[in-house]
């Protein structure tokens, strides 16, 4: 693993221990150095080899599309809310286990679609049982929209069970994987997943820009005319996808290319379940490491994925996060401060490219940043 972060004259940037924006390669950056015309047949070429490839590591079949959205996850979010979550009558359920599962609610209320949220806790795994007894009692739910993994704690819902629950009780179901697809195993044929949402610059270690909605072709074509928006209609831009290969508004054309070397990138590694081991193993040399300093995980070994980690807050009255994050940027490493979750944390983010030997520095700074520092009570602070 090539220890590069910054462009040349500036290798020393830190490290990006977040759940995106993320650490990317070298290729991958030097892949976005070039301008692109967006009506060039090479770029129009590049984005369809991006939905093909999206698809097929989704496990789709001929019966999905894939759509390219210019923004952020959430907008990608709002799209897929605003034109496939019913507007009349019906309703969508959205079981919420942290601030990404709250946030599509609100995206819901703003946009007048009636809808039912179940709150839980996020250090609650999300089961089957949080929410059937609600589908089976209220016959006007007729979507259900979750995360897969909730990147308020890092916590990672059983998806095919909660896929089974859904699909049981006859429901459209609608996943946000915005911080698993890539690295966790996402099979919407065998789970029947009806839509899932996703970005560049997660997992697949492109850089930020846009992101994409994979759904059902039936389910796209009848949402014809029910988006509230203009720039955020999944149809009217699959349309556009479909005929010409360009996008109807000007496309982030630096993040197309270099998501589509982050493609190539994450099949040389050896697919998802490869990218998805390393993740893994970053999270075990983090969560050892740290665990040996006597800093607590916030969640159970069983219910923390490899994506993010996150760390309950010392209460020695010498730990201030803010001085704890300048110290550990300038040894080279940035961090996340947990302030979306219940409980006073912080978040290391375990993806990116990132090796286990980077993780194994993470710690030794944190050691070394708390003995500056003098904090010695390592204990969670609210106990």
């Amino acid at each position: 693993m090539v220890n590069f972060n910054g462009p040349p004259g500036q290798e020393d940037m830190p490290y990006l221990l977040t759940p995106g924006p993320l650490t990317t390669s070298r290729t991958v950056k030097q892949t976005a150095l070039a301008d692109w015309g967006s009506r060039d047949v090479e770029f129009r070429q590049v984005v369809r080899e991006i939905r093909e490839q999206l698809l097929a590591l989704a496990g789709c079949d001929h019966t999905y599309e894939c759509v390219l959205m210019q923004g952020s996850g959430t907008f990608a979010i709002e799209a897929a809310l605003g034109s496939l979550a019913p507007s009349k009558r019906k309703k969508t359920l959205v079981v919420a286990n942290g601030a990404y599962g709250e946030r599509a609610a609100q995206i819901l209320d703003k946009l007048g679609r009636h809808n039912l949220k179940i709150s839980l806790s996020d250090t609650t795994q999300l089961a089957p049982e949080h929410f059937i007894s609600t589908l089976d009692e209220d016959k006007f739910i007729s979507h259900v929209w979750l995360i897969h993994c909730e990147t308020t704690s890092g916590i990672v819902n059983p998806l095919p069970d909660l896929a089974r629950a859904v699909k049981e009780r006859g429901r459209i179901f609608m996943v946000d994987a915005m911080s698993s697809f890539g690295a966790l195993e996402i099979n919407m044929v065998r789970d029947d997943i009806d839509v899932m949402v996703s970005s560049s610059n997660k997992c697949i270690e492109g850089i930020p820009g846009f992101s994409y909605v994979l759904v059902k072709k039936d389910l796209l074509i009848a949402s014809e005319g029910e988006s509230h928006s203009v720039v955020l209609d999944l149809f009217e831009q699959w349309k556009g996808l479909q005929a010409n290969g360009q996008f109807r508004f000007t496309p982030p054309t630096h993040a197309l290319v270099a998501f589509h070397q982050a493609l190539h990138e994450l099949n040389d590694e050896g697919g998802v379940a490869a990218r998805g081991a390393r993740y893994a193993r970053n999270a075990s040399v983090l969560l050892k490491g740290l665990g040996a300093l006597g800093i607590r995980p916030l969640l159970s070994d069983n219910e923390s994925g490899p994506i993010i980690q996150t760390f309950l807050t010392p209460r020695d009255p010498n730990f201030v996060f803010d001085k704890f994050y300048e110290a550990l940027r300038n040894k080279g490493f940035a961090i996340y401060p947990g302030k979306l979750t219940k409980r006073d944390s912080f978040r290391i983010g375990t993806i990116g490219r990132l090796d286990d030997s980077v993780m194994e520095r993470v710690v030794q700074a944190i050691k070394d940043v708390l003995k500056e520092m003098n904090v010695r009570d390592l204990a969670p602070k609210d106990i």
